[in-house]
Formats: structure tokens, C-alpha cells, sequence
């Protein structure tokens, strides 16, 4: 049974995009202030790893509302476009069930085709047979392979502790963040680690990342260099705890100027993700889907 693609891992922002926020939200300190000892970071940073991985696996248990802002420019208020869509775990990515512009409807709003169609996804990845192993093991590759790159940030990068701020009640720890001269990439995603710098924000009490913040300091080409991403571009993710002991993101934010082939291009995006909420795995979630459907069958019943 062939599934529309918006079912596997999301590509919509490529190789770029992936690299620049796996190193963001998962790095482990080579260089520290006098402040902090090497042992201390090592410890710290390792704690962030381990949590930043297990948020990513939690949030495929998550659904959630995704905003997005698209502005010509990255002065330019307000928007151009506004998108809102509903994002839904399916336990091999993720579905996006377009919402209205208005981002104060209700998710009740998403059209019941929809609901269908996601229902028979959650339906069909939750029965056992070789399809369904195939699907699961595209995405564990995937996964694997976003694990690999937030591993490889262990000898990318040089941190280094700058002091502590507030964000409401909760005291942040600011590191600075450069390419680390002895490191060699092995991959096209890694190399992309040498053209990029900024400024992380770690909470101190969870060791959980709560902002990342950079920009690119050389042009970047990609996919064959057929595309490049110009220098300056720039890129911010903030996280919440959005449940008991789950961080993920809440706002991101992308500056991006370049060409795809001799096509200039460029993306000012805001992307505010809210109404955070567990469905669980497959099984969970068609149960939760299947009670939505039959809420609006009965209002379409209804005189």
C-alpha cells in the first residue's frame, strides 16, 4: 500500500535546516569558562544530549498546532501568508491537517476528509505485517541517522560559558558557540557545522536546551551545489517544558537568502507551535481519531 509522502519524516526545509538545528539543540562542551570545569561541562552537556533525544523521541507521541508567518522580507510586518495546520504523530512522521488561516479556530475545524484519511493511516501502520516493518524501519533510518549527526557536535564545536540569565523564574546558562578548527567532517550534513556560530541557552535546573541562536558566517551550497545558502542567513528555536519533564520547541524562526540553481531565493519564516497534547503511539491515536470522527458524524446528522 503506497501512503502520500506527508506521512514519512518532514524534508520540507532539507539538509540545511536539519543540521543547523540538531547542532543547536544537542552539543557537548570542548572549551568552558574558568567558571565551569571541564569535568562539570562534560557532565552538563552529556545530560543535554541524553535529554534532547529522549524529547525527540516523546514527540512523536505529541499532536500539536503549527503557525507559520511567511513575511517577503525579515523586517516585514505583518505577514504576507499565514498557515495553520494541525500535526499529527502517525509512528512514522508525521500528518498535517490544514487548518483555517485563523488561528483562533478550533482544531474540531479540520475537514472530516481529513480525519478519514488519517484514520486509515493509523489503522493501517498499526496492524503487523511486512509493509507496516518496512515503514517502521524507514523512519528508525532516519532517526538514526538525525542521532548520528547530534553525536557528531561532540568534537564540532567550541563552547564556551558567558554567565547565567533569567527567563521568568528559571535561570539559563549562555554559552558561545564557534566551528572547532581540529575537527574534520565526514559527511556533507558535518561540513556544514565549520560555517555556522551563535549562542545557546541551557535551563539549569532540567539541563534541558531552552534557545539556540545563529547564524551562517560562509556561504553554504548543497545538494551538489545547485543551491547555495548565502552568509548571514539566520536562524532561533526556543523550547518550553510543554508537560512534566518534556521539552519541545514553542518558536522558530528562519532568515534565509540563497539560489537553487541561478534562482534567488528567499525565506522569512515565524513558525509558532501550541496546544501541545499526548495521542500516544498508533494504537493510541486511532482511538483518539476514531472519537473525533464520530463527534462529527453526529453533528453532520444532526437536523
Amino acid at each position: 500500500m503506497r501512503w502520500p509522502s506527508r506521512h514519512v519524516i518532514s524534508q520540507e526545509r532539507g539538509a540545511l535546516v536539519l543540521a543547523l538545528l540538531l547542532w543547536g539543540v544537542s552539543c557537548v562542551a570542548q572549551e568552558t569558562a574558568k567558571t565551569e570545569t571541564p569535568e562539570q561541562a562534560t557532565e552538563r552537556f552529556g545530560r543535554v544530549i541524553s535529554n534532547q533525544k529522549r524529547d525527540e523521541e516523546t514527540l512523536d507521541l505529541f499532536e500539536r498546532t503549527q503557525k507559520v508567518e511567511i513575511r517577503k522580507t525579515g523586517s516585514e510586518a505583518p505577514p504576507s501568508e499565514i498557515k495553520v495546520w494541525r500535526l499529527f504523530p502517525t509512528g512514522t512522521g508525521v500528518d498535517k491537517i490544514p487548518l483555517s488561516n485563523d488561528a483562533n479556530l478550533s482544531r474540531n475545524e479540520a475537514t472530516h476528509a481529513e480525519l478519514e484519511k488519517l484514520e486509515k493511516y493509523l489503522s493501517w501502520i498499526a496492524e503487523e505485517g511486512t509493509a507496516q516493518r518496512d515503514a517502521y524501519a524507514k523512519f528508525e533510518k532516519k532517526r538514526k541517522e538525525r542521532f548520528e549527526l547530534i553525536q557528531a557536535t561532540h568534537d564540532a564545536f567550541i563552547f564556551t560559558l558567558e554567565g547565567h540569565e533569567l527567563r521568568g523564574e528559571r535561570s539559563l546558562a549562555k554559552y558561545s558557540l564557534v566551528p572547532n578548527p581540529k575537527y574534520k567532517p565526514t559527511t556533507r550534513n558535518t561540513m556544514l557545522f565549520t560555517k555556522v556560530r551563535g549562542t545557546l541557552w541551557i535551563d539549569e535546573e532540567s539541563l534541558e536546551l531552552a534557545k539556540i541562536d545563529g547564524v551562517v558566517t560562509e556561504d553554504v551550497s548543497l545538494a551538489l551545489f545547485l543551491a547555495k545558502v548565502y552568509r548571514g542567513s539566520h536562524f532561533m528555536q526556543e523550547r518550553y517544558e510543554i508537560a512534566p519533564g518534556v521539552w519541545e520547541p514553542t518558536f522558530e524562526q528562519y532568515d534565509f537568502d540563497g539560489r537553487k540553481y541561478l534562482i534567488p531565493f528567499s525565506i522569512h519564516e515565524r513558525t509558532f507551535y501550541t496546544n501541545y497534547k499526548r495521542v500516544g503511539p498508533p494504537k493510541e491515536a486511532l482511538q483518539i481519531v476514531r472519537a473525533e470522527l464520530g463527534k462529527t458524524r453526529a453533528s453532520q446528522s444532526d437536523p
